[in-house]
């Protein structure tokens, strides 16, 4: 086959069309308080750190939408970032401090949360229960039954419930999945995703004051609460199991949910999760691996991997992040980097290229704002306006989320964990499946 080029403004017009022609294999969506095609959606963003600018920046670019609430517990940050979507936006948008108060405003549609992993659950159900959409950030649950709970209450409100795995609605994604399923690389059967970063060692926590501008119990919340110490907030708790989820939670669900996609594994769990690896390159106080080989395989002969070199950031493919789809005909890349795509014939001759020039960023970047995320929180408005399928919906987002739990557990127990494909739980395996939940600080347990 020839070398053929797909050019954004071309893919775009097909996807106006009907998402390039892709069956998601998902139904259209009727949910509760449609606002309608031409009335504004009023956002307000949840955790204004790192991500939170990213979720300001994109909700900004949404067509007939506005910010008018900004919530955060550190209150240097709220200052800043009410000033900034002043900026922004030209309007005057309110503060408020404390998620039960934010989610009691009737002049709120959709709450964005980007905050640390531990709030991500409780924080959608406080806003479906009050009447909010809401767009979560990856990951959607700290524990597989916050994820069950998220399923559960995005049926019983009836509210769009998107997860921040934005690549979901990237060009060069729907590319590859259009032309996976025309039979481009012939029969799909294994994704290889990986991660590189150049991540320092975090030392030795030591208790200490909590800061004045910081409400730490409320930063804490639904988590059993610790005494402050000065190395966790507001970037190294991803590495703590009470408040993060590791790295692969962090950054391997990305490519990881693209994997499950390709190979058509949106409605499956995986039968059998290992996994390899540790704390390796430093000696301090982060819990979690830095380096870690995951494997998921799957029935009918399909698996998928994750490589994750945290504190290393060699390249594959001259990539830091990326994935590949493997099939009987050829190869298929998506660089994470870029968002380029390219296939491949079993001879590594390259048959198809889709370079997307609006998108070039560094994804190592923590916050990581580019026009990928205005495209996926588009995706969300137009699911609240019109009713379209989101890209990423809470029962499928879930399912990617819970193979990074899964690949943790794997790990922690050093146990090769065999999966009831049906629903995902944890088969004879007792140690692991009291993973699947976790204990709350009193008075703060999440409720569906």
């Amino acid at each position: 086959m020839d070398d053929q080029k797909v050019s954004r403004k071309e893919f775009l017009k097909k996807a106006a069309l009907g998402t390039a022609g892709i069956t998601l294999g998902l139904s259209a969506k009727s949910y509760s308080n449609i606002i309608g095609a031409n009335d504004r959606i009023h956002f307000a963003i949840v955790g204004l750190h790192n991500r939170g600018k990213a979720h300001m920046a994109a909700a900004n670019q949404v067509p007939n939408a506005q910010i008018d609430y900004v919530c955060d517990v550190d209150s240097r940050v709220l200052t800043q970032a009410a000033s900034h979507a002043k900026e922004l936006t030209g309007n005057t948008v309110k503060t408020e401090k404390d998620i039960r108060r934010l989610v009691e405003q009737k002049d709120i549609d959709a709450i964005t949360v980007a905050t640390p992993d531990h709030w991500h659950t409780p924080m959608t159900l406080l806003g479906v229960q009050n009447g909010k959409h809401v767009y979560v950030e990856k990951p959607c649950c700290h524990n597989p039954a916050e994820g069950e709970m998220l399923v559960a209450a995005q049926q019983k409100y009836n509210k769009v419930i998107q997860m921040g795995t934005q690549t979901r609605s990237a060009p060069g994604s729907f590319q590859a999945i259009h032309d996976i399923r025309d039979g481009l690389i012939g029969e799909v059967y294994m994704g290889k995703a990986w991660y590189s970063n150049d991540r320092t060692s975090i030392g030795v926590g030591k208790q200490a004051p909590v800061p004045d501008w910081l409400d730490w119990n409320l930063w804490q919340g639904p988590a059993p609460h610790e005494p402050y110490e000065d190395i966790w907030v507001h970037y190294n708790w991803h590495w703590f199991w009470n408040w993060g989820t590791g790295e692969i939670n962090n950054n391997g669900i990305h490519e990881m949910d693209i994997c499950r996609w390709a190979l058509g594994l949106d409605d499956k769990h995986p039968i059998k999760v290992t996994s390899s690896g540790g704390r390796y390159a430093f000696n301090d106080d982060w819990q979690f691996y830095d380096t870690q080989v995951a494997s998921f395989e799957y029935e009918g002969d399909k698996m998928i991997s994750w490589e994750g070199k945290s504190c290393n950031p060699f390249k594959y493919h001259g990539r830091g992040r990326g994935l590949t789809i493997h099939g009987t005909k050829g190869t298929v890349m998506l660089e994470s980097d870029s968002h380029i795509y390219r296939a491949y014939d079993l001879e590594g001759n390259k048959i198809r290229e889709m370079i997307d020039r609006e998108s070039n960023r560094d994804t190592t970047s923590i916050a990581g704002t580019d026009y990928i995320n205005t495209l996926h929180f588009e995706n969300f408005a137009n699911a609240i306006r019109e009713g379209v399928n989101p890209h990423s919906p809470i029962d499928v987002s879930y399912k990617s989320n819970l193979l990074c739990h899964l690949g943790n557990y794997a790990q922690k127990t050093g146990d090769t964990l065999h999966i009831n494909p049906e629903n995902g739980h944890i088969k004879n395996n007792p140690e692991a499946m009291k993973m699947w939940e976790r204990e709350y600080e009193p008075g703060w347990e999440p409720k569906v």
